[in-house]
């Protein structure tokens, strides 16, 4: 640009601004003011506080069965407000969940002793929901060999 165009260029900008600026164009929307949370009073109506709910399952338990040795893990989805605490329970004894992760029950290399019914229990100081579910061990028996039939006749 040459220094005349320049010139002119910042003189028209000058004018406009003195004017109350150049109309907005039409294809580029209006800028809003830039408000930070902490500057907007909230609105009672919306709480940013949920309201404190009892423990539901979303996911509730399914029966299952799994091969002797194999590995399963149990799981459920539970929603509530504070978080609910999970116990589970083999038969009706209280399982240890160290090395656990919440929503769900790993259990490892599995013998006929695991077979059975498991409950979960969710809880908070609004109530508490329960779900259970049976599971079998079976054995497979290793060493079968799966026979396919001939699809041809030996001649």
């Amino acid at each position: 640009m040459r220094k005349a165009e320049v010139q002119m260029t910042l003189k028209k900008g000058a004018e406009e601004e003195a004017h109350g600026g150049a109309p907005p164009s039409p294809r580029i929307p209006l800028k809003r003011a830039k408000v930070s949370p902490d500057q907007v009073v909230p609105d009672p109506a919306d709480s940013v506080y949920p309201t404190p709910t009892p423990p539901v399952f979303i996911r509730k338990m399914r029966n299952a069965a799994v091969g002797l040795g194999c590995d399963i893990r149990l799981k459920v989805a539970v929603a509530g407000d504070p978080q609910p605490c999970l116990y589970w329970y083999h038969n009706q004894n209280l399982l240890d969940m160290d090395n656990q992760e919440y929503g769900g029950l790993w259990i490892r290399d599995c013998k006929p002793s695991h077979a059975g019914l498991y409950t979960c229990i969710a809880s908070n100081y609004l109530g508490e929901a329960k779900t259970s579910a049976v599971l079998a061990v079976l054995d497979l028996g290793e060493g079968l060999e799966l026979q396919t039939p001939a699809l041809y006749p030996h001649p």
